[in-house]
């Protein structure tokens, strides 16, 4: 069915896309639009897209053509589409793919088969310095080392190249997935981890083995990156947030696979070890000497014979790494995220440098099968106490969003909030040492930072999953790559300015399935009409982005309790 002055969206001529949320067709327009639009902004009622080359690329790699495209936008739009959006649709997708990169022999080439786009390409001065000779009519050798800097330099002219080329081997180490975990429990990749493993891996074939895949926290991205090492089978390197998230992908290796502990090394700030499957921080990777311009353990990266290097929480991925892994095209690359989003804005980069969006879930599909908890998400909005407005109102915008973020009602909220959920695992999460100080000792709570040691850590986590510990209050050191699987409560008391990618951490760490009838609740807690207020609408975006409903509570000064019966009398 074609547009109708019922259905809920309006396409305009500038790319943008407003969708009207409360139509019964919104939450299937939602979803059709995550596969190649972005979203802007959400307020309450009406909802802003936009069409942008990089999200028709990813729709392009991904395996939705033109066509498909419009014909959702037919479907679920209130007018005719305008006639220019309908040719930039096609034109745009269309760039992706039709400059190629191909072995010829032992010579890397750039293709396109019409000479007159490939003569303007190799004239551009970004990318003539990584050309060698032509070798026939739409055919012209690219130099050996440039893989990654040729892709890069061509997505910035527009002209997104289709790496055909192929990989070097590496060295074969078979790895087999288990049937039964070590710890006695049945286990199988889930219908979607298999697509994504074979959207990835593409039977070996040149035209898989790069490219990122989205999939909520919680949905297992980590048992995704086992299935792509016993597809690959060969030695692998995994890069990841902290020593914490290495633990935990090290014991998800020997639990779910045949791997042993002699097979498997950890490469951290404290221990250096090189194994068939090493697993290894951004953070030590990236370290370097007090005025040195040397990397020295970057070197890792390309020290073994790795056939395939796993990026994980690859929105995160540091400058240098990024640099690194343009000289590591010849090896198959992994991403794994829960969001695309950067906040650095370098999202062509992981396109072009690790590879284009291969697969996604929308998180609500998974919440209604049962893989993940459903969530309730409520912010709680506070006043500023008068005795801070002037101290706000003269102040810097770092030091005033400060001074919102740490509002003292806050403290008093978050009591109350953690009362409100009696025998369930709380997590409070927040940026501000000072603040998650206080708090912890307003709930006699332990209190997790990047100052506490790794071993002390652990030792909190693992006797917060086994309920010991039923508050932990954490800092954003327990954002990345951290499994609490019983939290089914998190409270975020003050976050990095807008950052969506942190909202979908944070959220994600609520999200594993809490089983029959139970569900996570999700709490902001935000000073009204304040920079806090300003950060929080944006990293609402990302909640709206995966069809949740952002419920809006006001608790004024916290003092009482009264603002509590709105959470009891509305409905979620």
């Amino acid at each position: 069915m074609h547009y109708h002055p019922d259905h809920p969206l309006i396409v305009q001529s500038d790319r943008t896309l407003f969708l009207e949320t409360d139509n019964a067709l919104a939450s299937e327009a939602r979803d059709a639009l995550m596969g190649f639009a972005e979203l802007v902004k959400s307020p309450e009622h009406v909802h802003t897209y936009r069409l942008s080359p990089l999200s028709l690329w990813n729709a392009a790699a991904a395996g939705i053509g033109p066509q498909a495209i419009l014909d959702s936008l037919r479907r679920y739009s209130k007018f005719p589409l305008p006639q220019n959006i309908e040719r930039e649709i096609v034109e745009t997708t269309s760039r992706y793919g039709r400059a190629k990169l191909l072995r010829s022999g032992d010579q890397l080439v750039l293709t396109v088969a019409d000479r007159r786009l490939l003569q303007q390409l190799a004239g551009q001065r970004q990318v003539s310095p990584f050309l060698g000779d032509w070798c026939g009519p739409t055919e012209i050798a690219v130099l050996p080392w440039a893989r990654g800097r040729i892709k890069k330099a061509l997505i910035e002219l527009g002209w997104p190249a289709e790496d055909l080329a192929g990989y070097a081997p590496g060295a074969a180490f078979p790895v087999r997935l288990r049937t039964t975990g070590r710890n006695g429990q049945p286990f199988q990749l889930r219908n979607y981890q298999q697509e994504a493993v074979h959207r990835f891996y593409a039977g070996g074939a040149p035209d898989g083995g790069n490219g990122v895949i989205v999939l909520p926290c919680g949905a297992g991205k980590t048992v995704v990156g086992l299935g792509a090492i016993a597809a690959a089978g060969v030695h692998t390197l995994i890069l990841t947030t902290g020593t914490v998230a290495v633990n935990q992908w090290i014991r998800e290796l020997l639990d779910k696979t045949d791997l042993t502990e002699e097979q498997v090394g950890a490469y951290t700030g404290s221990l250096k070890e090189v194994k068939p499957v090493t697993v290894a921080t951004y953070q030590v990777l990236t370290h370097r000497k007090r005025g040195s311009q040397e990397f020295p353990h970057l070197a890792l990266m390309d020290r073994a014979d790795w056939g395939l290097i796993i990026y994980d929480e690859v929105h995160l991925l540091p400058a240098p790494v990024f640099q690194m892994a343009a000289e590591l095209q010849a090896k198959r690359r992994l991403g794994l995220t829960a969001t695309l989003v950067r906040e650095d804005g370098k999202e062509e980069d992981v396109f072009s440098l690790i590879g284009p969006k291969r697969y996604d879930v929308p998180w609500r599909v998974l919440e209604e099968q049962g893989w993940i908890a459903p969530a309730t998400c409520i912010e709680v909005r506070v006043n500023l106490p008068d005795s801070l407005r002037e101290v706000y109102a003269v102040g810097e915008d770092r030091h005033r969003y400060r001074i919102a973020a740490c509002a003292p009602n806050k403290i008093t909220v978050v009591t109350q909030l953690v009362r409100r959920h009696p025998g369930e695992q709380v997590l409070v999460i927040g940026q501000y040492l000072e603040q998650l100080g206080e708090v912890a000792r307003q709930l006699g709570a332990p209190l997790i930072t990047g100052e506490v040691p790794e071993r002390e850590r652990e030792r909190l986590y693992a006797e917060f999953r086994n309920g010991t510990i039923p508050v932990l209050v954490v800092s954003k050191v327990a954002n990345y790559a951290i499994d609490l699987p019983d939290a089914s409560v998190a409270i975020q008391i003050s976050g990095t300015f807008g950052s969506r990618q942190e909202e979908a951490q944070r959220l994600g760490r609520i999200l594993r399935p809490k089983g029959v009838g139970r569900q996570a609740t999700f709490y902001g807690v935000v000073t009204r009409e304040t920079r806090d207020q300003d950060f929080a609408m944006h990293r609402q975006l990302f909640l709206v982005e995966q069809g949740y409903r952002y419920r809006i509570v006001d608790a004024g000064d916290g003092l009482t309790a009264d603002w509590l019966a709105q959470l009891e009398a509305e409905p979620c």
